[in-house]
């Protein structure tokens, strides 16, 4: 089996990370690990280092983990980890898109056997996507 790029959502709301997750593990017709990474450790919103770790451990297939966030702190939470990484480990990257619809291109992309920088690039290409 060939491994695909993993793609870790991380929002403030986890009923949020799980639905769009959902979704994009549809477009990765279930060849993609979409893991979700929502809400704080207790349940409530916000953002957690730790589930964010477990996330990107567990969508790590071997050819690296693209993260979408939705907004602020699930951005820095993530930057703090990318900081954290040690050296000559999975490549992971936070990718500037659209939570929705960056996580439906990144799957769709993904499963088409992308490596990491062009999952990356198709999940930021979703930002040209206009709905009128």
């Amino acid at each position: 089996m060939t491994a695909h790029v993993g793609i870790v959502l991380i929002s403030h709301s986890r009923a949020l990370a799980e639905g769009a997750a959902e979704l994009a593990r549809q477009m990765g017709v279930g060849e993609v690990e979409v893991r979700a990474a929502g809400g704080a450790e207790d349940g409530g919103l916000g953002t957690s280092l730790d589930l964010l770790e477990t996330a990107v451990s567990e969508a790590d297939q071997g050819a690296g983990v693209v993260v979408i966030a939705d907004l602020g702190s699930s951005v820095l939470t993530t930057r703090t980890l990318l900081e954290d990484r040690e050296e000559g480990g999975t490549e992971v990257v936070l990718a500037d898109a659209p939570f929705v619809e960056g996580a439906v291109a990144a799957a769709s992309a993904a499963a088409g056997g992308a490596d990491v920088a062009a999952v990356t690039r198709a999940a930021s290409e979703a930002w040209d996507f206009r709905k009128t």
